[in-house]
């Protein structure tokens, strides 16, 4: 034992001279990643507003424009909550395709997005899980600032090279591109953004998805469930 423990610290001692050992700060924070990832799919949320998923998808228009979707899609409801048409996926891109989604969120609401996660039992605001991949975009100081400003909002990051995690954005972007993208002769960004803001619509308020019973997703979003309320003690 202890001379594999002297060949060990050898080889830590070789690859920390190439710069390839990971920083202890590195490693800690893949440690805190992983236990945040646990915790969000330890459990399926049962209402809305507890996971969403967000992403980016690339789309060729005939005139040879290459597009980025940046859309975000709510876990429980499986509702499409905004995509928003750019020619990069930035910080920038991926900030503004949120707040489409917070804002039109807080349209069916009817009120902040922030109260729709208050706790009953406590009065505290449990944080809604943003879930992502690993994309340049999404591992940003912007982005990183844009969530530390809004407490009511938990970015979670999925594996590498597990997209797999993210499997209701994927579907979204699969259904846009399958039932409606790839079915037309779409010429620039103005009517690739018509195109997705129609099936947007539709697969809202008019198609049935079969993950959730054949619910229409809009529906199953507005008839969330409520919440839990506190017991009263008893004297």
């Amino acid at each position: 034992m202890g001379m594999m423990s002297g060949r060990n610290r050898r080889r830590t001692r070789a690859l920390a001279r190439r710069g390839l050992l990971q920083p202890l700060a590195y490693q800690a924070e893949r440690r805190r990643l992983a236990g945040e990832r646990r915790e969000a799919f330890c459990e399926p949320p049962t209402r809305r507003n507890r996971v969403w998923q967000f992403d980016f998808s690339e789309f060729e228009t005939i005139r040879g424009g290459t597009w980025r979707m940046g859309a975000t899609t709510a876990y429980w409801a499986k509702a499409a909550l905004g995509c928003r048409v750019a020619t990069t996926q930035t910080a920038a891109d991926m900030i503004g395709a949120l707040d489409v989604a917070i804002s039109y969120a807080g349209e069916l609401l009817g009120g902040a997005l922030a109260d729709d996660g208050i706790d009953p039992a406590s009065g505290e605001i449990e944080p809604l899980v943003m879930v992502t991949d690993n994309g340049p975009a999404m591992r940003s100081a912007a982005v990183a600032r844009w969530f530390a400003q809004r407490p009511f909002l938990q970015h979670v990051r999925t594996r590498h090279r597990a997209p797999e995690t993210n499997g209701v954005i994927e579907r979204w972007f699969q259904a846009l591109k399958y039932e409606r993208l790839y079915r037309h002769d779409i010429d620039h960004g103005l009517d690739l953004a018509a195109h997705v803001e129609a099936f947007l619509d539709e697969y809202r308020r008019i198609r049935p998805h079969e993950a959730i019973d054949w619910q229409r997703s809009l529906e199953r979003y507005l008839n969330n469930p409520e919440p839990s309320k506190p017991t009263e003690p008893r004297i």
